[in-house]
């Protein structure tokens, strides 16, 4: 290819695999429009239109919906390294169970030749169960109990693939985004809060499978460890992770600030969307 090589609406179509409706559908609600216009009027999409293509076919192919790929793609997160992260937490997990089997082998050699476990051969093994998940297991079992931990489980296996993206990328931009707008004054009765509050919920289901329990211990995992439970997110929007007391403050304030987006959206209270307009501008076609 060539740096002024470009594609009709038809051509990339075919080229893909996909239906000139389903990239007119794309191109209107902004997850990939073509970003070069012919001097007749016409729309083409450019060499960097087809690498987003690319992109959003691969994360499909994972399982992810429209929403999540756009919240990834738009985000500037690195699919690639967002893989690589996944694959890396699974390696950690895959070892640390390689440490506790040897120390249980240990344990059971002692105990079929009649010896009892030495001090030190329990603790290893208690130290090796303790880190056999990772961070955000070890953060969601505090709040759930064996059963609820199960169904979260069971829920996020279904999900496949979709499951980290959703934790790893969605869930943590939008509460970026709802930091954001805290920061900037905007109340938690205004809608576009709403209906990041509402967004988070809806994620909240897929996991819990509407398990009111299952809910509440998630949301109080990410209101007081929200490093453990996704790497990915900055608390507060300022770029460093929930780690000291300040930060810490700042989130429990962000997640205070979304309860109350909840009650409003609850109760009927609502304040317009100052930027309605420009939202709905979004996916439009210039």
């Amino acid at each position: 290819m060539t740096a002024s090589t470009t594609w009709k609406v038809g051509r990339l179509a075919e080229a893909s695999g996909l239906t000139v409706r389903t990239l007119h559908h794309w191109d209107a609600i902004g997850l990939l429009s073509p970003s070069r216009r012919t001097a007749g009027g016409h729309r083409e999409y450019t060499e960097d239109d087809a690498a987003r293509l690319y992109q959003v076919l691969a994360l499909r192919g994972l399982g992810l919906g429209l929403e999540t790929i756009a919240v990834c793609l738009d985000s500037g997160i690195d699919p690639l390294r967002l893989v690589r992260d996944h694959l890396a937490g699974v390696e950690e997990s895959l070892s640390a169970l390689e440490t506790l089997r040897e120390r249980l082998r240990r344990l059971e050699a002692s105990l079929s030749a009649g010896a009892e476990p030495g001090a030190s051969d329990l603790l290893a093994a208690l130290e090796a169960i303790g880190g056999t998940g990772p961070s955000a297991e070890q953060a969601l079992r505090r709040h759930l109990d064996a059963d609820q931990f199960q169904v979260l489980a069971t829920r996020g296996a279904a999900l496949g693939p979709a499951a980290h993206y959703l934790l790893r990328v969605e869930w943590p931009e939008l509460y970026r985004r709802a930091a954001r707008l805290r920061e900037a004054g905007v109340p938690a009765t205004d809608r576009r809060v709403r209906r990041l509050a509402a967004r988070m919920d809806e994620l909240g289901v897929l996991f819990s499978g509407g398990d009111a329990g299952v809910s509440a211990g998630v949301r109080e995992a990410w209101r007081t460890d929200p490093e453990a439970v996704s790497g990915a997110l900055e608390a507060g929007g300022s770029g460093h992770a929930a780690g000291t007391d300040a930060e810490a403050d700042a989130w429990r304030g962000l997640a205070d600030h979304l309860d109350r987006a909840r009650t409003a959206a609850a109760t009927g209270i609502d304040t317009p969307d100052q930027n309605q307009g420009a939202d709905r501008n979004r996916g439009a076609r210039p």
